[in-house]
């Protein structure tokens, strides 16, 4: 039986290419990837916020499935109302389909919080505007944010295109001693390849998006596996 170990239901917006490929290469054996869509073609706020309106409808869906967790898997989508925005989208979902839901940008927040990190630098695909939004939503869960800096995209395709080497290349640029973490935003971003490297290289966690819901998912459900290409995060926690 496919999951055997755990069933871990996933929402992606439906112009996500990367989230279900990163999770599935890296899933422990026995824990189960089922995936659902909701409609987004761009990252805007208008965009995004009328996506979550769908998000409900999806994971009835997914319940169907017998999941034992449902993953609301997009950054800006589960940030862009502000702070708690993510825990009141988490709730809507869990009392239409009774099934446990946590999205990205809580995992992202305790994965943080677990590192002990306080000062960090963001990198993103996003806009100015998105970034804002981001900025702030950080903010408020009292981590301070050094810098946030984009490459301006709107079109999640193209930001589906990037390769991995993008996120290490801006990380690096982007770097400064004062920073306590790199955290790279956005699942629709390849980042897998890259995050040991970057560790490495900076002396410094890094966090990015499908690495802390991957983190987050797998130990709400209990599997403690450790997966030391996905960085400290998955090594030391």
């Amino acid at each position: 039986m496919y999951g055997w170990r755990g069933r871990l239901g996933l929402i992606v917006p439906s112009s996500n290419t990367t989230m279900e490929m990163e999770l599935h290469n890296y899933l422990p054996e026995g824990v189960s990837l089922h995936t659902a869509r909701v409609p987004l073609r761009n990252v805007t706020e208008e965009e995004l916020v009328k996506m979550n309106t769908l998000a409900v409808e999806s994971a009835r869906l997914l319940r169907d499935a017998g999941v034992e967790l449902i993953l609301y898997g997009c950054t800006s989508g589960s940030f862009i109302g502000g702070k708690d925005y993510e825990k009141r989208l988490e709730m809507e979902i869990e009392e239409g389909v009774n099934v446990p839901v946590i999205s990205t940008s809580t995992a992202v927040v305790e994965a943080l919080k677990m590192l002990d990190v306080r000062d960090l630098i963001v990198i993103t695909p996003y806009t100015d505007e998105i970034n804002a939004r981001e900025r702030e939503f950080l903010e408020a869960n009292e981590f301070s944010v050094l810098d946030i800096r984009g490459l301006g995209l709107e079109d999640n395709l193209e930001i589906g295109r990037l390769e991995p080497y993008t996120a290490y290349r801006l990380a690096k640029a982007s770097f400064t001693d004062e920073a306590e973490a790199i955290f790279i935003s956005c699942t629709n971003w390849r980042t897998f390849e890259i995050i040991e490297t970057l560790e490495n290289d900076l002396g410094v966690p890094v966090v990015t998006s499908n690495q802390a819901s991957l983190w987050l998912a797998l130990r709400e459900m209990d599997v403690m596996e450790k997966i030391p290409e996905l960085g400290r995060l998955f090594t030391e926690y």
